[in-house]
């Protein structure tokens, strides 16, 4: 049965990579057809979104449990951290708010973000306890 605090975590992080997707495109980062980044932009999304859509539904058919998202969100953290903190990346946060000309819509874009890898990371820890709760259970009934 699926844990429908996990479900609303994962909810909550695609809204906000949705919303974070939209920043790209609005940094006119997103670039125009044709375009080889046109096309690597689309295929991320598909994969990303497409990832998400099918790990929700096989979720809730039971056909993956909590350590397919402990291993979903950290790999998101670990994304998003090398794309946009890490010290080798060409899109730190003062790129963003620098594209938004250190205004309003700069700062939210910011905060968007923030709060996508904090959820991640919620909901990866929140997975994390799941899974772990299941192995206890699963080897406590395998020794009785």
């Amino acid at each position: 049965m699926a844990n429908h605090k996990l479900l609303g975590l994962v909810a909550t992080a695609t809204l906000l990579s949705s919303a974070h997707m939209v920043d790209h495109a609005i940094r006119d980062e997103l670039p125009r057809w044709p375009a080889e980044d046109l096309a690597t932009f689309a295929v991320v999304n598909l994969v990303l979104f497409g990832a998400l859509g099918t790990g929700i539904y096989l979720y809730v058919r039971g056909k993956v449990g909590p350590r397919f998202w402990t291993l979903f969100s950290f790999t998101g953290v670990l994304l998003g951290w090398a794309s946009h903190f890490s010290p080798f990346t060409d899109q730190p946060v003062s790129y963003i708010l620098g594209a938004y000309d250190y205004g309003v819509g700069g700062w939210l874009a910011v905060a968007v973000l923030l709060a996508l890898m904090l959820v991640m990371t919620t909901a990866g820890v929140y997975a994390a306890s799941l899974w772990r709760r299941k192995v206890r259970m699963q080897r406590r009934m395998e020794g009785a």
